[in-house]
């Protein structure tokens, strides 16, 4: 990103440095989009109720596409704790401001949004093509999570009618695709879309997105009976997970690979159990009601602590 004044924010939320501690961004407040980014690092790394605090003004503000994007960005935290219904409502809400301000349509999708002319973050995921993705590839992701497969694949087809929307798109569309086929009990059929998107989270200079890249590979190898492939890549999906703080990936990484590796499974459930909890603990207390809730969410391995 060009304009040294982003640099920090994005590289937080979508480069090199996801492990920057929070009061790092906390200048990012000053403008909406880079608020948005804070968000998006804090969510990164598990700190939901900080996250959602910049994020609903952003929600309820008057900027369609930032509405979409941050609510998106809350929809994932959802999603991530096991609420795929509560997600789906922010997805739709995100869905709702782009139609409301004409900008569903993939084509020239951009003009109509004139105030992002020479914004630095336009060519970096931060405009409507953007945006659209997030929501619609967001739904799609909903629909695997509450079991309507038919559905997940129409809007998953729907948001590959959008050209350029940019390189999260690209990524994403592999996970949520690897997903579907895992969910319709295909799961050979997962591992190409699941290393299509580890090949283009490689290009990125994201860490988050080559961890989850390789978390949803290694899920994906694993249930094809590539157990040695899957070992390997939830192990390096691990490392950096826990190297740059990123609790949301640490707890599922970690669970999966206690399947994979008997022998230390005692001790992988531990590191989960110690991330999960931390999320909890640093979530808005309607989210951890939902992880409660969730059969998704293994929160019978701890005793849930007070939100502090």
């Amino acid at each position: 990103m060009s304009d040294p004044d982003w640099a920090q924010p994005w590289d937080a939320a979508f480069g090199p440095t996801p492990g920057l501690c929070p009061p790092a961004v906390e200048s990012a407040n000053s403008r909406p989009r880079e608020s948005w980014l804070a968000a998006v690092a804090l969510g990164g790394r598990g700190y939901y109720a900080a996250a959602a605090a910049r994020l609903w003004p952003l929600v309820r503000g008057p900027d369609a596409v930032l509405a979409a994007l941050a609510a998106a960005a809350l929809a994932s935290h959802r999603r991530q704790l096991g609420d795929h219904a509560g997600a789906r409502s922010l997805d739709g809400t995100g869905l709702r401001a782009l139609a409301d301000a004409g900008l569903l349509n993939p084509d020239g999708i951009d003009a109509d949004h004139s105030d992002r002319a020479g914004d630095p973050t336009a060519s970096e995921g931060a405009d409507a093509r953007a945006a659209r993705s997030d929501v619609l590839l967001g739904l799609a992701a909903d629909a695997v999570g509450l079991g309507r497969p038919d559905e997940a694949r129409r809007l998953f087809g729907i948001e590959a009618t959008s050209a350029d929307a940019g390189w999260r798109a690209v990524i994403r569309r592999g996970w949520v695709a690897a997903e579907i086929e895992l969910s319709a009990g295909r799961a050979a059929a997962a591992v190409a879309p699941a290393r299509a998107a580890e090949r283009a989270a490689a290009r990125s200079a994201s860490v988050r997105h080559r961890a989850k890249s390789a978390l949803v590979l290694g899920a994906a190898l694993a249930a094809a009976g590539e157990r040695a492939a899957a070992r390997e890549s939830i192990t390096v999906a691990l490392a950096a997970a826990r190297r740059h703080g990123l609790r949301p990936l640490v707890w599922p990484c970690a669970l999966v690979l206690a399947d994979l590796d008997p022998a230390g499974a005692d001790g992988h459930r531990r590191v989960a159990a110690a991330a999960l909890h931390c999320v909890l603990r640093h979530a808005d207390p309607g989210a951890r009601r939902s992880a409660e809730s969730s059969p998704w969410v293994p929160t019978w391995m701890f005793v849930l602590a007070p939100n502090r």
